[in-house]
């Protein structure tokens, strides 16, 4: 691992385990198979260098700086496990570009800068094979924005979004555009946290069910249930 300017770490070796790391700038994954864990990144983890994308693992560790905003996504970009990852301080927290991304049980604070479209994960270029399960996305200090999950890449087939609570965006669920298997189940949406509504949504090409809208407290508890989410 590499020590470049501005505190960024490039890894070049296959394989390569971080761990317990506090890297102050980005940190660039140019080699497969590298694991990130238990470790706080002030920047972007990002894996594209030139045409390529690079696996990783990142679990139980911290991605954004503490004060400010970073217009730049959080995590990404393809062929990514992410668990137990909290992403702060950045305008977009995943970024979806590719195949076999598995998003799990992580949180995401999002900011904006003026002229940023804020989204909690978004598609661009995406493949085959988007998890997003278990996470919570709260998008409601962000005013320059566009969802909380924005998955509407034409390129994006098989797509599972389920178990997570999502608050704020102009719509707050937008997935158009995909195909193969689209399943949305057992979300919770904030009520009232979006600008314009709820869903914006392939409803007909859509695995939609168990969705409800809540009300919840500071912790992100839930309070209660206002009833149910529908795709219309």
């Amino acid at each position: 691992m590499a020590l470049n300017s501005g505190g960024a770490y490039r890894v070049t070796q296959a394989g390569a385990v971080i761990e317990g790391k506090h890297i102050t700038g980005d940190l660039l994954i140019t080699a497969n198979n590298v694991i990130v864990r238990n470790s706080q990144i002030d920047g972007s983890v990002i894996n594209e260098y030139g045409p390529n994308h690079y696996s990783f693992t990142i679990s139980d560790s911290t991605v954004g700086p503490a004060s400010g905003c970073l217009t730049a996504p959080g995590v990404g970009e393809s062929e990514f496990t992410a668990t137990r990852v909290h992403v702060r301080g950045h305008g977009d927290g995943f970024r979806a570009s590719g195949n076999n991304i598995k998003i799990d049980e992580s949180y995401v604070k999002l900011c904006s800068n003026p002229g940023d479209h804020s989204d909690g994960i978004q598609t661009y270029m995406m493949g085959t094979g988007l998890v997003l399960n278990h996470t919570t996305i709260d998008q409601r200090s962000a005013t320059s924005v566009t969802a909380p999950i924005f998955i509407v890449d034409s390129g994006t087939r098989d797509v599972s979004v389920t178990n997570n609570l999502v608050m704020g965006g102009t719509y707050s669920i937008q997935l158009k555009n995909a195909s193969g298997t689209q399943v949305v189940q057992n979300n919770r949406l904030v009520d009232k946290s979006w600008i314009y509504g709820p869903v914006e949504a392939d409803c007909a090409e859509i695995n939609w069910s168990g969705n409800t809208l809540v009300n919840i407290d500071a912790n992100y508890n839930v309070t209660s249930t206002v009833g149910p989410l529908n795709c219309k």
